[in-house]
């Protein structure tokens, strides 16, 4: 004789395997059901999960590898450390030269 569990109840464990990352294994043993009535569950649920066009995808894709190279570009930017104004010796004077020429 099978057990019957509610919607619920298999939504919830589902939901342990395909949102918040753990095993099916782990998910299973804690929640006292076989691993193998799980992975059917689970496949069940990804076999009807709509997949997004691969135009979709790589559009997505390539709009986050530029973000990133920017980003990246931004941070390699050299910052510029403020000209050193005070004498670096108590009895150094400093002169100002003017732009050069």
């Amino acid at each position: 004789m099978s057990k019957r569990y509610s919607e619920e109840f298999r939504v919830e464990a589902i939901k342990q395997v395909t949102e918040r990352g753990y095993t099916v294994k782990d998910v299973a043993r804690r929640i006292g059901i076989s691993a193998d009535t799980l992975y059917k569950w689970v496949g069940g649920v990804r076999k009807h999960r709509v997949k997004p066009a691969d135009d979709e995808l790589r559009a997505e894709n390539a709009r986050l590898k530029a973000e990133l190279k920017r980003a990246e570009e931004e941070r390699d930017i050299p910052k510029k450390k403020p000209p050193r104004t005070l004498p670096r010796d108590p009895g150094e004077v400093r002169v100002h030269q003017g732009p050069p020429r």
